[in-house]
């Protein structure tokens, strides 16, 4: 069992030092391929985030129940990310942002510009817009946080929000990840490479040794014969002209002689 696990993985070593050629200009040319499409294709994202505070303020009388009404404003944030996402706040933050030069082109757009997160246990929540350039993604931000707090009071009667933090232009792009896409083409190339190294070899029914043929296949063995390089025969040929024509040369001068 020990002879057959090392024969294994010695035939997978040979393999792949025999097509190393391969995986190299495989590994090098899909890492390459990911680089220009990362850095000529794909567009660069920027994001900016707005922070909302829920808290509704109690009276004096009430501070015993401020604790009840803190998680029951935690609670109302899976209600207010829901309705920041519904045509009622959408449909004023595109007119809002309808002409600015890099508007995404619908309320779809916006909609798919925009993620909501939030904390656990957090009355904070935050508004995030992505887009591919940095002043406008900071817009959609500002502009959907403001929208939502103009409105809210309308949609269920309770003013218990404010916004503790406007998003600001990032000039950092969030998007493509270059080390990640590189790596990516990396290991994708390398695993491509290895993966033809092994077809190639599965392919190639070329008898390499007389033991496949007894072994293997349980033939018998009739004789081997010597592979000579035409190279090497073209030499030979060319040594015995040369031998032959220097001894006629030599036997005429002789008969002259003589």
């Amino acid at each position: 069992m020990d002879s057959e696990q090392t024969f294994s993985v010695g035939q997978v070593l040979d393999t792949l030092r025999k097509h190393i050629s391969l995986i190299i200009v495989s590994t090098l040319l899909v890492t390459l391929i990911s680089a220009l499409f990362t850095f000529f294709v794909m567009t660069p994202k920027y994001s900016s985030t707005a922070e909302i505070l829920v808290n509704r303020k109690l009276p004096a009388e009430m501070q015993a129940a401020q604790f009840q009404q803190v998680q029951a404003d935690v609670q109302m944030i899976s209600t207010y990310k829901d309705i920041i996402m519904s045509p009622a706040i959408l449909k004023d933050v595109d007119q809002a942002v309808k002409d600015d030069a890099g508007y995404p082109g619908s309320e779809a757009g916006i909609k798919s510009a925009i993620s909501i997160s939030s904390q656990q246990n957090s009355q904070v929540f935050s508004i995030s817009a992505k887009s591919s350039d940095p002043q406008t993604a900071a817009l959609i931000a500002n502009t959907t946080a403001k929208v939502f707090k103009q409105n809210i009071g309308k949609i269920m009667s309770i003013n218990n929000v404010s916004v503790v933090s406007k998003a600001s232009a990032n000039n950092h792009p969030v998007s493509p990840r270059i080390q990640v896409n590189i790596m990516a083409g990396v290991l994708i190339g390398l695993l491509l490479g290895i993966a033809l190294a092994f077809l190639r070899e599965f392919g190639d029914r070329t008898v390499t040794s007389e033991s496949f043929l007894t072994d293997d296949l349980e033939l018998t063995s009739l004789g081997t014969v010597n592979e000579i390089d035409e190279k090497e025969v073209r030499k030979q040929i060319r040594n015995r002209h040369s031998n032959n024509t220097v001894g006629n040369n030599n036997e005429s001068r002789m008969k002259r002689r003589v």
